[in-house]
């Protein structure tokens, strides 16, 4: 099942690439394209790894000046940062006012102290999962490393023990289950965008596909 639905996105990608765009970035809140639901809809690679908090770390590293792995408690006792944003799916649907509660990515930048040289942070999960993103992105007010979800702990099945939230783009540039951070002084593609989606991810550029 998971590499044919992955092939099928594959082809869904290259079909799509050539669609057009609006001229312009929108300013709508609700981005081109997109529906509002009132539910959390779950998609993965069709592996959901069940990751306890007594043996989970995230690895930060690379063009870093003090790199660290943290293990569980270590990160639970960094400052919690509360943040509500509205969330995109390239899959086309949006939910408005998610509440998510975790680590600020800015907390972690000012932990392991990024090098001059830093341009990227690309992204590496428990289930396989790739993904990269630009490292001023990722110094946006509302980027975190979420641990919970409406007050509660963040579900397996929606990226817990921890997942990356990166509201401005498309949700894909948020690894689930996240285990591994490294800054890079040059761009890697990962899993999605390797295989036919944006770099850029930009919801109010319609910009989901290379």
């Amino acid at each position: 099942m998971k590499e044919s639905y992955i092939a099928a996105k594959e082809r869904w990608a290259r079909k799509m690439a050539g669609a057009a765009k609006p001229e312009g970035r929108s300013t709508d809140r609700l981005p081109p394209g997109q529906h509002v639901v009132d539910n959390f809809p779950v998609l993965d690679l069709g592996v959901q790894p069940e990751v306890p908090t007594e043996s989970w770390t995230l690895r930060i590293h690379g063009q870093v000046e003090n790199p660290v792995t943290l293990n569980w408690n270590v990160f639970r006792a960094l400052p919690v940062f509360e943040d509500t944003s509205d969330f995109h799916c390239v899959t086309t649907w949006s939910q408005y006012d998610m509440r998510w509660e975790g680590v600020a990515f800015f907390t972690l930048a000012d932990l392991v102290r990024p090098k001059a040289s830093a341009t990227h942070v690309f992204f590496r999960a428990h289930d396989g999962y790739t993904t990269n993103n630009r490292l001023d992105a990722m110094l946006d007010d509302d980027v975190l490393i979420a641990h919970s979800w409406k007050g509660q702990p963040l579900s397996r099945e929606h990226g817990g023990p921890a997942r990356v939230v990166v509201p401005k783009l498309y949700a894909w540039k948020g690894a689930k289950w996240v285990k591994e951070l490294i800054f890079l002084d040059r761009d890697i593609l990962g899993f999605w965008e390797l295989r036919g989606y944006s770099n850029t991810a930009d919801p109010w550029r319609d910009d989901r596909f290379a």
